[in-house]
């Protein structure tokens, strides 16, 4: 355990360091190759192209309305649904076509719209159709679509970074400036600094990423991703993309899927257990401070087990019972267990997935940060509509 916020343990718990990896880990860190830029974000020594101005004159806003498309909006949820306990105000997401509209009061509202490129079409329909109020744009500065409408609108610009790719973005302007606009503190995320110099860290990141990369070797290349709290599940669709987009190249990749427990149990567990075995599971949960509790004098007497439990206590007792069954299967599993829900812990979980990923592109030689298949989408849909 290397933070008192969070707990991470490993597919195998006996697996020693691997020098090779840990070698690549520090090449990658000192040679400050370009093609490894977006490392920087990580670190609280990342200069933002936003400032304390930029802060102070969009606080004010009661709420913001999000318009991007997966990295560019996932990350932002992740955060929102993460730490909504302690965030006063509303956020509102255009990260799809075919959207159902949410009551905005206009101009009480900030509209953020944000595409590194400039260009995504979704962004661009939503933004047109639906943004009624003050905008702010965060884009590459280049000429670009929505470049040309900020300075039509005479908008603000805040540059997104040609090295950080959306899915990399969490750390950076995209992630961190909604973050101060909604009271949190960006600092606090930031905890690579300190996490690079934590031998259990390292052992802990450097003994996944050789156990995945021998998964992907030997052809097990499923990512099951068991999730215990429904405020986790816009982070699980971030990692899911950044899992997905980083590395299914070249025919190669791990195909991740997010499965909701318990209710899963009543479903996809079937198949876990006793289906094929090309699966690998990572377990997400949390520690709920303040759990619903059963009403004892409701209970059966067949079910006084349940007496004095609360759903969390239940909820803890399905997850040790997987843990129990899948080491008796010899089931490959490791657990992310938040023991604390706050900016250091998702900060944590951020730069973790994301080194994670970024190995694993090393060692299979694919480039984690590209996405060139996805682009003969773009331009056959831009195509079509010409």
């Amino acid at each position: 355990m290397f933070s008192n916020k969070i707990k991470i343990t490993c597919f195998n718990l006996r697996k020693k360091d691997n020098k090779k990896i840990k070698n690549i880990f520090y090449e990658i860190l000192q040679k400050n190759d370009p093609s490894y830029k977006v490392i920087n974000t990580f670190s609280n020594n990342y200069q933002y192209s936003f400032n304390k101005k930029t802060i102070t004159r969009y606080k004010k806003y009661k709420a913001l309305t999000i318009f991007g498309l997966g990295g560019s909006s996932l990350c932002i949820k992740a955060l929102y649904d993460f730490l909504k306990f302690k965030i006063k105000k509303k956020v509102y997401f255009y990260d799809n076509l075919n959207v159902s509209i949410p009551k905005i009061v206009q101009n009480k509202n900030l509209d953020i719209v944000i595409s590194k490129s400039g260009s995504t079409l979704e962004t661009i329909v939503n933004q047109n159709i639906f943004s009624k109020s003050k905008k702010l744009f965060i884009t590459e500065n280049k000429k670009s679509y929505l470049m040309d409408l900020a300075l039509k609108l005479k908008s603000e610009i805040i540059e997104h970074r040609n090295f950080v790719g959306g899915r990399y973005s969490a750390l950076s302007e995209v992630g961190m400036l909604p973050a101060e606009l909604l009271g949190l503190k960006s600092q606090n995320f930031k905890k690579f600094d300190n996490l690079i110099k934590n031998k259990n860290f390292l052992s802990t990141l450097i003994n996944n990423v050789d156990t995945m990369y021998k998964f992907h070797s030997s052809g097990k290349t499923n990512s099951v991703i068991l999730n215990f709290d429904k405020s986790l599940i816009s982070l699980l669709e971030w990692y899911q993309q950044l899992l997905s987009e980083s590395l299914g190249k070249k025919g190669k990749g791990f195909f991740p899927i997010i499965s909701n427990l318990p209710k899963d149990n009543h479903s996809l567990m079937q198949l876990y257990l006793d289906g094929n075995k090309n699966n690998f599971f990572t377990i997400f949960d949390t520690i709920d401070h303040n759990p619903p509790k059963i009403k004892n004098k409701n209970l059966l007497s067949s079910y006084q087990f349940l007496k004095n439990k609360s759903v969390k206590s239940v909820m803890t007792a399905q997850k040790n019972a997987v843990k129990r069954i899948f080491k008796k299967q010899g089931l490959k599993f490791r657990n992310f267990e938040i023991l604390n829900k706050d900016e250091e812990s998702l900060g944590i979980i951020f730069t973790y997935l994301m080194l994670e990923t970024i190995l694993l592109g090393k060692l299979m030689k694919l480039n984690p940060f590209d996405q060139p298949a996805v682009e003969s989408i773009k331009k056959e849909t831009k195509r079509i509509l010409s």
